[in-house]
């Protein structure tokens, strides 16, 4: 295997050999902006990763590569929109660089080039991975829908959260691994497995990305410091701390998260208080734990030599320590 800097290096390459600004200038300008703004290349860098694991040279996974993070950077720029949010990995997100119009017709154009790059491949291989791409590619949109209604309910249920993550932001881990399986042409049952461990590994990056808004140092974490707070969403911190506050701390709670996302004021800060003092905190920080280590225990029954496995975990342990 590769060191995760080669592939990361080789990913970036064939980004820029595939990704240039043409015309109409607003329409492909935005892509370029929001492709080369950064960020982990984590679900890339995965693809790689797994055609190699499963005896494929990894530059033929290139494509879905690309593929998977033109796919991730689409949602990306419509989920901003609909959070307005005005970060992203610390620069302005696409609607506050251009317009509204802008980052919803960019967009679009990245959602139908996802598409376009598995032309790259030949028959029953580009036929396996459209269908799993149109598979995770919905899910993702109801996984965003589930999360959109949560904003407005209050008997949100942490089983019904999980269910949103694992739409919104897991399958698309999951299916990162999974095409990598796919262009080597692996196992069923090994396609099924590392499909597994990629949900798994997935839920605890959600996890931790949730843990990561609220407690986060501003400086590496890219985005806005407490979003999710001030846009009152019902994370596992949230759930957790109605679950296990005071009465009066809880109601405290609910009656923050009732407050318009355009007064802050002292809210986040408040709030955070509250997710320590209810123990919610350190509940995540468990809950992150305990998906990575199923996540983990998976690798157990995937057919692999004890190197690869190692570099699966040694990728999984980066991400769960990391602090953007």
């Amino acid at each position: 295997m590769q060191e995760i800097s080669s592939y990361r290096e080789a990913f970036i390459a064939h980004m820029n050999s595939k990704v240039s600004v043409k015309e109409p200038e607003n329409l492909y300008e935005p892509i370029s902006y929001i492709l080369n703004l950064g960020g982990k290349r984590l679900r890339p860098i995965l693809v790689l990763m797994a055609t190699e694991i499963f005896g494929e040279d990894y530059t033929k996974g290139l494509d879905a590569a690309l593929a998977v993070e033109v796919f991730h950077n689409f949602s990306l720029v419509h989920d901003d929109i609909m959070d307005d949010a005005p970060l992203r990995r610390g620069k302005d997100t696409v609607h506050e660089k251009w317009d509204l119009n802008t980052g919803i017709l960019s967009g679009d154009a990245m959602l139908i080039n996802a598409y376009q790059l598995f032309e790259n491949y030949d028959g029953s291989t580009f036929k396996e991975l459209a269908k799993l791409f149109t598979k995770t590619a919905i899910e993702v949109c109801e996984g965003q829908q589930y999360d959109i209604d949560f904003e407005t309910r209050d008997d949100v249920t942490i089983p019904e959260y999980l269910k949103m993550i694992e739409f919104k932001t897991a399958v698309l881990v999951g299916a990162a691994l999974q095409m990598g399986a796919i262009v080597a042409n692996a196992e069923d049952s090994c396609k099924d497995k590392i499909y597994e461990f990629g949900c798994l590994l997935g839920l605890a990056f959600q996890l931790q990305d949730d843990y990561l808004d609220a407690f986060g140092d501003p400086k590496t974490f890219g985005k806005q410091v407490g979003g999710d707070i001030i846009e009152n969403k019902k994370t596992f911190l949230y759930l957790k701390a109605i679950e296990n506050s005071t009465k009066e701390d809880a109601k405290q709670l609910e009656h923050l998260y009732s407050l318009s996302p355009k007064r802050p004021e002292n809210k986040i800060e408040t709030v955070k208080t509250i997710f320590e003092n209810s123990g919610a905190s350190e509940l995540t920080r468990q809950e992150i734990e305990k998906y990575t280590k199923k996540a983990f225990e998976c690798l157990d029954h995937i057919s692999i030599s004890e190197d690869k496995k190692k570099g699966l975990i040694e990728f999984g342990n980066i991400l769960m320590n990391r602090t953007v």
